[in-house]
C-alpha cells in the first residue's frame, strides 16, 4: 500500500480530536450557538409527543434563542432596520364610535419596532404579547400610544410602530326611496414614532362614481346637433386619504366620510330602488369630475380642518374608456411626501365591495 505525504499544513488526528473537543464543549455550554452551526446533541429522538411534559422556568432558561444572539451572528450588512415585526396578524378588536359605545371588528394589525445594528433580531412573539396586553380596552388612535411605549420598552427599541386596518360600517341612506343599507369603509388607524417625534394617522378609502365632464360635454353636443342618444362613461373610483391628527381634538372616522360627501357627493350607492338610480344619474350629471378635480377638492375640504395637518390624497379613476385608470396625488406637509410613488399604491385602490 502506497502512504501518500501529507501536505505540510494538512491537520492530524490530534488537530482534529482537539477541534471536536471545543466542539463539545460549545454544544455544553453555548447550546444556541452549537445549534447556530448545526450541532445537535446525538442523542437518540423521540418519536412520540410528551403529552405531560412541562416547560418550567429552569427549563425555559435552557432553550436556544438565536434571535437575540451575539452579534457576531449577524448576517450581512451591519446596519439599522428601521422596521422588524409582524403583518396581518387578526383579531376583533371594540372601535370607538362617534355616536357612543363600540363596534367589534376584525382588524389586522402590523406592529414593528427599529432593531439597532448591533443586535441580531427581535423576539416576534413579544409584540403580539404586548399588544394583547392593551388589547381589552376599546381602540382609537389614542389608545395606540399606550401599545407604542410598551413595544419600545418590551423590546428594548427607540421607534416603533402599529397600524390597525379594518373595515367600518355606517348606515347610509338611499337618494330618494327611503331605504338605507350598510356602507363599509377600508379604515386604518396608525401610530409611528421616529427619533423622539410621533405621528398619529388616520387612513381612508372613499368610494365614489365620476363622471367624466369631457365626455359629458361630448354627449350633449350629439344629442343637441345631431339628435343622437350618447351616454358619457363614468366608473367606480376610490381616493385614498392619508390624514395626520394635530391633537386639537378628535377627528371621527364618521366625520372623515362626510367631509368627503361633502366635496365628492357621487358616493357609491347600497339600496338602490329606480328612483334612487335616476336620482344618482342626476346627481352624478350635476358633478361631473377629472381625477385631478377629485383631489383638489378633497384637498380642499381637508384644509379647512384645524384637527388635520400634513395630509396626502391619492385618487384613481379606473376608467370605462380606457383600458389603463387615471391617477393623481396631492399632499400637503412631510408627514406624506415623498419624491417618488410606491410602485403597488395605485393598483392597491382597487374598491372590493
Amino acid at each position: 500500500m502506497i502512504v501518500k505525504p501529507m501536505a505540510p499544513d494538512a491537520p492530524t488526528i490530534e488537530d482534529g480530536e482537539a477541534a471536536l473537543e471545543i466542539l463539545r464543549r460549545l454544544r455544553e455550554t453555548d447550546p444556541a450557538a452549537a445549534a447556530a452551526l448545526g450541532l445537535s446533541s446525538g442523542a437518540a429522538l423521540r418519536r412520540d409527543y410528551p403529552e405531560g411534559f412541562v416547560a418550567d422556568e429552569a427549563y425555559r432558561a435552557t432553550l436556544p434563542d438565536l434571535q437575540n444572539g451575539p452579534a457576531s451572528l449577524i448576517k450581512g450588512a451591519r446596519a439599522e432596520i428601521q422596521h422588524v415585526g409582524i403583518s396581518n396578524f387578526r383579531l376583533p378588536l371594540a372601535i370607538r364610535a362617534r355616536e357612543g359605545g363600540d363596534k367589534v371588528l376584525e382588524a389586522s394589525v402590523t406592529g414593528s419596532v427599529s432593531l439597532a445594528a448591533t443586535k441580531k433580531g427581535i423576539n416576534m412573539s413579544r409584540i403580539m404579547r404586548s399588544f394583547y396586553a392593551e388589547a381589552e380596552a376599546p381602540f382609537d388612535i389614542d389608545a395606540m400610544a399606550a401599545i407604542i411605549d410598551r413595544y419600545k420598552r418590551d423590546l428594548g427599541s427607540f421607534d416603533a410602530r402599529l397600524a390597525l386596518r379594518f373595515r367600518y360600517p355606517m348606515l347610509k341612506e338611499s337618494l330618494r326611496s327611503g331605504l338605507s343599507g350598510w356602507q363599509y369603509y377600508d379604515v386604518a388607524l396608525e401610530t409611528a414614532e421616529r427619533n423622539g417625534e410621533r405621528l398619529k394617522a388616520l387612513h381612508l378609502d372613499y368610494v365614489y362614481a365620476s363622471t367624466c365632464p369631457c365626455s359629458l360635454e361630448l354627449s350633449e353636443h350629439a344629442r343637441i346637433s345631431r339628435g343622437q342618444i350618447a351616454t358619457p362613461h363614468s366608473q367606480r373610483s376610490v381616493a385614498r386619504i392619508s390624514t395626520a391628527l394635530t391633537g386639537e381634538g378628535t377627528l371621527w372616522i364618521e366625520e372623515l366620510v362626510e367631509m368627503c360627501r361633502e366635496a365628492i357627493p357621487t358616493e357609491t350607492q347600497v339600496m338602490v330602488k329606480r328612483e334612487d338610480e335616476q336620482a344618482f344619474a342626476e346627481l352624478n350629471g350635476a358633478n361631473p369630475i377629472f381625477v385631478e378635480d377629485a383631489a383638489r377638492l378633497l384637498a380642499g375640504a381637508l384644509e379647512q380642518d384645524l384637527r388635520v395637518g400634513d395630509f396626502r390624497v391619492a385618487a384613481s379613476h379606473q376608467e370605462s374608456l380606457h383600458s389603463h385608470d387615471a391617477v393623481s396625488v396631492l399632499s400637503r406637509g412631510d408627514a406624506f411626501a415623498a419624491p417618488g410613488v410606491e410602485p403597488h399604491l395605485f393598483e392597491s385602490l382597487i374598491h372590493r365591495g
